[in-house]
């Protein structure tokens, strides 16, 4: 990303970022490379925790953001798509928690973050939102259950981008509240149906095996040939909402999936176009997590 914005032109570029409470950025900074990476482009690292901050009036609800954002000229957002054990997931709108000071980020919790989320996104505006969808984690935002998804996502609308990624990991809107609220505060839109969706350099990488220890567990329920990542990681995400809800039955047959099963019939439960010739198969290259949990709410397995 910098290499190209710098051979574009764009040298005053930086690298933002604030840990969450217990940990420290710079420690953060060393750990993933980022002291090398900054060397190497000369492009300074700011640590957020260090910075002073403003007061913004968000619609009514004042927060403190990190001085350094008033200098910014255009924003570019780079959240990881993944789980968390509180809000479900963390994506666009979550992600900008780094452009607040700790003491704003412990406040957040006794609020109940959704709210706050939402109103930190008319505070922080993305002009550009970038999303890591390669490898991302089932339900956690520690990491422990990774899921290769192998997807970039990108767009300018955080409420559009959050929508279209809790469909990605079988979640509506409705169960991440701060999609709702950033909307209802004017923040962007939800509506998918109205959206433009562009999918560019379809995925070819074939996933062989689950790496993790949940990951295995669901991984039973799961006959896989030559399997694309995207689709794969997309079943992964549909099991694991499957078991949030209680759903996920012993007796649910193996789910075949995977390039290896294009022009094979037979009795077969299928996901993805590739086993459209099975008895039961759900159409889709690769379907969401969201589509892949209402086939299989709405099939009768005994």
């Amino acid at each position: 990303m910098i290499e190209h914005l710098q051979k574009e032109g764009y040298k005053n570029i930086s690298i933002l970022e604030g840990s969450w409470i217990g940990e420290n950025t710079g420690r953060a900074f060393k750990a993933c490379g980022y002291g090398t990476l900054s060397k190497k482009y000369g492009v300074p690292l700011l640590d957020l925790q260090k910075d002073s901050s403003f007061e913004f009036d968000a619609a009514g609800m004042k927060l403190k953001i990190c001085s350094s954002l008033k200098e910014i000229d255009f924003l570019i957002n780079i959240p990881v798509l993944k789980g968390h054990c509180q809000t479900k997931m963390t994506c666009a709108l979550k992600n900008l928690k780094g452009c607040i000071p700790d003491s704003e980020k412990r406040r957040f919790h006794t609020m109940g973050l959704h709210k706050p989320i939402a109103h930190l996104n008319l505070a922080v505006k993305s002009s550009l939102v970038i999303i890591d969808g390669l490898m991302g984690d089932l339900n956690f935002e520690e990491g422990g259950n990774p899921v290769e998804m192998n997807r970039i996502i990108m767009g300018i609308d955080p409420v559009l981008l959050d929508t279209y990624a809790a469909e990605l990991m079988g979640l509506s809107p409705d169960e991440v509240p701060y999609i709702r609220i950033a909307e209802e505060i004017g923040v962007g839109s939800s509506d998918l149906g109205k959206a433009h969706i562009h999918h560019l350099n379809e995925d070819r990488t074939v996933r062989r095996s689950a790496k993790s220890g949940r990951a295995e567990v669901l991984a039973r329920y799961v006959k896989s040939e030559d399997a694309c990542s995207a689709c794969y990681g997309s079943l992964l995400h549909a099991l694991e909402r499957l078991d949030e809800k209680g759903l996920l039955d012993p007796s649910l047959p193996s789910l075949c999936i995977g390039q290896g099963y294009r022009g094979k019939t037979g009795k077969g439960v299928g996901i993805g176009s590739c086993t459209s010739g099975l008895g039961r198969s759900l159409k889709g290259c690769p379907p969401s997590a969201g589509e892949i949990l209402r086939f299989l709410q709405g099939e009768n397995w005994e």
